[in-house]
């Protein structure tokens, strides 16, 4: 079944690696973003009354990326297990704190995922 594997990557300095560690593993169509999450917002803000809600305008005015969130989609659970794997070893165990957020969800159709090199 094809699997969709997501992480938040928290060290950007590890962006390279994880995304090397992943290909060598045999990940294809690895997409990579620049995101940050509302606590990182709230923490790195210096309005202190800042409102829980913010605007979109908000968020993208923040221009800070704290985090780099990799995706791809496999149909393999090999590969999604040696993804996994080369996961915890890029961050040193996601067990830790502060090390990145992973997570699978079942894709139930893909188009234009190739199966060929």
């Amino acid at each position: 079944m094809n699997q969709m594997i997501i992480f938040v990557l928290n060290d950007l300095d590890k962006s390279a690696d994880l995304l090397e560690a992943w290909e060598e593993a045999g990940a294809r169509g690895i997409t990579c973003i620049n995101t940050t999450g509302l606590g990182s917002i709230r923490h790195s803000a210096e309005i202190a009354d800042l409102p829980f809600y913010l605007s979109l305008t908000d968020i993208l005015k923040s221009k800070q990326h704290h985090h780099c969130t990799f995706f791809t989609v496999v149909n393999d659970d090999n590969l999604l297990e040696k993804l996994i794997q080369a996961a915890q070893k890029v961050t040193g165990g996601l067990d830790k704190p502060n090390t990145g957020f992973l997570f699978t969800i079942p894709v139930s159709s893909v188009y234009g995922m190739s199966s060929d090199d």
